[in-house]
């Protein structure tokens, strides 16, 4: 018997590793890909968009917050893996009565460790989990602290303008890096800012993520009349928000990333 507690502290038994599993969740469908989980993935969301193939071939079971609850039925999981903000509480509360569901709630880099290592145990491949995890446990150490004290501001979305507060695990990432992060001293994990507000800060850098908003060059001259002191860029939102195996080539990516802001 498998026996774990969940990251909202639910208790969940499995009698053997699971075979049919449901990922509600797009990064984590990609960990599931590294862990060579091919055939026991029997269901993604629209928004798994890696590995492409899986994107393709996989029965996609809706969005993450418009889950096809029908379709998740016909595939009679043995385990469905969800996350707090990502999935809506009703209909998870719902295929809980059904089925087993892990549900993920990350914030820090260790909840992230605890994640992936919890998902190899339900999958009964823990030692490929364990590879994954001293990678990503490398990657940690190698780019702590290369953005030194850098502010910034970090948008997700437009029209509202929304920006990455505290806590959320960009974040940490943010933090980790060394960015000191302005949009954490406001309200909430996504503080809407105004032109009002835009006029008190003045960070050295503007970051504009590729995801949840598609941010794309056509957005730089817009940002640059709004923050005319700070140097605007276009950054990849998923190695900053996809906290499975995703963390591995992001340590590259960082340290690329680090290099450009001197430029």
């Amino acid at each position: 018997m498998i026996y774990i507690v969940d990251q909202l502290n639910r208790p969940l038994k499995l009698m053997e590793p699971a075979k049919r599993i449901v990922s509600l969740v797009p990064s984590i469908s990609e960990y599931l890909y590294d862990l060579g989980l091919e055939d026991e993935v029997v269901g993604i969301t629209k928004f798994c968009i890696k590995p492409e193939k899986w994107f393709r071939n996989k029965t996609r079971v809706g969005g993450t917050k418009t889950l096809s609850l029908e379709k998740i039925e016909q595939l009679n999981p043995d385990l469905i893996i969800a996350n707090k903000e990502e999935n809506t509480q009703e209909q998870i509360e719902f295929l809980s009565k059904k089925y087993p569901v892990f549900i993920s709630n990350i914030v820090s880099i260790e909840e992230t460790k605890k994640c992936l290592q919890d998902i190899g145990k339900l999958t009964g491949r823990d030692e490929q989990a364990a590879k994954v995890l001293d990678k990503i446990t490398t990657g940690i150490k190698v780019t702590k602290g290369i953005v030194y004290n850098a502010s910034c501001l970090y948008f997700i979305w437009r029209d509202p303008y929304l920006t990455a507060g505290s806590p959320t695990f960009i974040n940490t990432i943010l933090n980790h890096l060394g960015f000191n992060n302005l949009a954490s001293n406001f309200d909430g994990r996504y503080p809407e800012l105004d032109q009002n507000k835009f006029a008190q800060l003045s960070p050295q850098f503007i970051l504009l993520a590729s995801e949840p908003f598609p941010f794309s060059k056509d957005h730089l001259s817009e940002f640059k009349s709004l923050f005319p002191m700070s140097k605007v860029i276009l950054v990849d939102g998923e190695a900053f928000s996809w906290y499975g195996s995703r963390l591995v080539p992001s340590a590259k990516y960082f340290k690329s990333l680090s290099n450009s802001l001197t430029k």
